[in-house]
């Protein structure tokens, strides 16, 4: 068992997985997130009822739970300008990638991550990145992130692991792995608490949950629970 782990929460479905797959799995559990610039705050707001809820659902998870650290890294995400960041249409680019990529956004919050892994005695870094259901994000495949684990590991002269228990899983899957390590209540906390939308829209109550239920992260988020709910 790994003794301290750092999850990357950004209040996300799949991030609020990954809380609670490293509150099962792991001794100690910290959390970082990161303001970036977003266009919309809503994720931010949502960081702490949601990380809250999730470790009050075992008994076993709640004393597991550590600090939370809010890094502002604005700077870089007005260099790094997306439609994430800016007031941009969401639509594809002649680089063939979604406008709401990012660059190097993974890389960015996986170095700051391990900093401060390094600090609070850490070898584990847990993040949501996945490669079956995504929009094509360079940064979010494994053989970047295997890359990247070397890096880091050279530049601290400390081994560290970034694991990423969703990297092979559907949305449908990521809905089934939820339900799995919390049951029903784990389910509704991230129905109820988390927040994918890129309009940041938290107006409109879907089964699913806040979205505008146009934009390609409620799109996906939607077809994998339907999916998962018609098994």
């Amino acid at each position: 068992m790994t003794t301290t782990a750092l999850v990357l929460f950004s209040a996300g479905q799949d991030s609020a997985t990954c809380l609670a797959w490293a509150l099962d799995q792991c001794e100690r559990v910290e959390t970082i997130g990161f303001f970036y610039g977003q266009r919309h705050a809503v994720e931010m707001t949502q960081r702490a009822p949601l990380r809250d809820a999730i470790a009050a659902l075992r008994p076993s998870w709640t004393p597991k739970l550590g600090g939370d650290r809010i890094v502002d890294i604005a700077g870089y995400g007005a260099l790094a300008e997306s439609a994430l960041t800016s007031d941009r249409a969401i639509e594809f680019e002649a680089s063939g990638l979604p406008s709401t990529f990012v660059p190097g956004r993974n890389l960015v919050f996986l170095s700051i991550a391990a900093a401060h892994a390094y600090r609070i005695g850490a070898d584990t870094l847990i993040g949501g990145m996945c490669e079956t259901d995504y929009s094509g994000y360079p940064d979010c495949r494994r053989d970047t992130l295997d890359a990247m684990q070397r890096a880091l590991s050279l530049g601290l002269d400390r081994e560290i692991d970034v694991q990423t228990p969703l990297m092979h899983l559907s949305k449908a899957q990521t809905w089934s792995l939820a339900h799995d390590l919390g049951g029903d209540s784990l389910v509704d906390v991230i129905v109820e608490q988390s927040h994918t939308c890129y309009e940041g829209d938290r107006t409109q109550r879907h089964d699913w949950g806040y979205g505008c239920g146009a934009c390609p992260a409620c799109d996906l988020r939607a077809k994998g629970w339907a999916q998962w709910r018609a098994k």
